[in-house]
């Protein structure tokens, strides 16, 4: 990275930072109606800040929800085309007696901005845009073609974003996709997530008489549904930590020695972890660590169960029916489709006698990888060294983002996942914040990128 551009992102750091924190302010939070006009002037004030930036043809597009917000740079004849994405909303900031400060009112104390939004994504995507303001002021140009495409609904699990890649593919196409929206493994050691789990999840429903019954009377004669739903949910699990549901591994394929050893390196603490947890010990598939069952290996969990009398106290009743939430992480080459399909037949197979059992399929996604030694990720791995001064690790991520494979999908391209976050940042929760010291390695990780795909060709 030119020192020209250092200079230039030195010299305007505070303003840069003062704008923002304004950016921070617009509580642009996606699942509130009653917030509509603020995630709009998010869009609004995102636009204007592209635009001074340097970033050319940026508009408003509109969806059936929140609008999207595009803009391009395309004067690198010869050069690779990036797609980089991110999403100017946010979550709900309740609840707000645990903030020590207001979460739209952002303040910068112990070298952290705190607010909802700082970490994701407001100050992720942000940086993406100094990064490009930098290079123009400074060099006049771009290494690369840069597109944008910023979203107001990942928060609400971006139901308008699919049909908008659809229809506006030509537009958005680019050799890769670019994704700043999560932590790195942690602030002594960067990390590049190869990829994402995927996702199913579902509710299993137990009916049995038409209504409670009195469990003097009727218990030991008749099925009660809580009981049947727990025998159902234990008989898909093994007692070494597998999961029992015929064929649920069958698209799975062994971690490659690569990401194990990359694994090896971190050493973890699993008896630390534990203790962090409160737990008197760690529990899980035969086999593998702690991380690689949290990353690596699919999952089946039950997230909650709902039956019978819940109040203060006993009422002796049969209850007449029983509900449990439950959920799945995929891996490899699983669909959550084929899955649902698998634990429906699981289902048809144990259900126990004396009940009815029904399941609702809900939020599905599939899974994404990319090979480490891809070479868009090489030129990631050497950003960060001259980002962040050492070498970063090769890590899968154990949640999912359904949208990242969609984009890999759609627009045929691989995608970077360029996070610059940490764990401990509060995402989603109270006194939410964002690094300072990561701001500004963020800034020379981004252009040095850009730098290396510049050179690759």
């Amino acid at each position: 990275m030119a020192m020209s551009i250092q200079q230039y992102l030195a010299e305007h750091r505070e303003q840069h930072l003062s704008q923002l924190l304004d950016f921070l302010r617009i509580p642009s939070v996606s699942t509130s109606s009653k917030h509509k006009p603020d995630v709009r002037k998010a869009a609004e004030w995102l636009a204007d800040t592209m635009k001074q930036a340097g970033i050319e043809n940026v508009k408003i597009m509109e969806t059936e929800g929140h609008p999207v917000v595009y803009g391009d740079w395309l004067h690198a004849p010869g050069k690779p085309t990036a797609l980089v994405y991110g999403h100017y909303d946010v979550q709900p900031a309740e609840p707000l007696d645990l903030w020590e400060t207001p979460p739209f009112e952002p303040e910068i104390r112990d070298n952290k901005i705190f607010a909802r939004g700082a970490t994701d994504d407001k100050a992720q995507l942000y940086l993406h845009i100094k990064a490009v303001e930098a290079y123009l002021n400074a060099e006049g140009s771009l290494p690369v073609n840069i597109k944008f495409c910023f979203e107001g609904e990942e928060e609400i699990a971006s139901p308008n974003l699919s049909p908008f890649l659809e229809k506006h593919r030509e537009m958005l196409k680019a050799e890769m996709i670019v994704i700043s929206d999560g932590p790195m493994y942690s602030r002594e050691q960067p990390s590049i997530c190869i990829g994402l789990r995927g996702l199913c999840g579902f509710e299993i429903e137990v009916k049995g008489p038409r209504s409670d019954l009195h469990s003097g009377l009727y218990g030991g004669g008749v099925a009660n549904p809580i009981t049947a739903l727990i025998q159902l949910v234990a008989s898909m699990r093994n007692e070494d930590g597998s999961i029992a549901v015929e064929g649920f591994y069958d698209h799975v394929s062994a971690p490659s020695e690569a990401i194990r050893k990359s694994y090896e390196a971190l050493q973890d603490n699993e008896q630390k972890t534990a203790d962090e947890l409160g737990v008197p010990k760690l529990y899980g598939e035969a086999g593998y660590s702690f991380m690689e069952r949290t990353t690596l290996r699919p999952t089946l969990e039950l997230n909650g169960i709902l039956g019978g009398y819940q109040g203060e106290g006993i009422k002796t009743v049969l209850p007449s029916s029983a509900l449990a939430k439950m959920s799945c992480r995929l891996v490899d080459q699983q669909d959550p489709d084929e899955i649902f399909d698998l634990i429906e037949a699981h289902i048809e197979k144990h259900k126990p006698e004396g009940v009815t059992v029904q399941l609702i399929r809900r939020d599905r996604g599939k899974p994404y990888t990319i090979a480490p030694d891809h070479p868009y990720i090489e030129a990631a791995a050497k950003a960060y060294e001259a980002g962040f001064g050492q070498k970063p690790v090769f890590i899968q991520s154990g949640g999912s983002i359904p949208i990242v494979e969609v984009f890999s999908r759609l627009l045929n391209a691989p995608v970077v996942m360029l996070d610059l976050g940490l764990p401990g940042e509060n995402m989603h929760a109270p006194n939410e914040h964002f690094h300072l010291e990561n701001y500004d390695k963020g800034l020379i990780t981004i252009c040095s990128f850009w730098d290396e795909v510049h050179s690759q060709g």
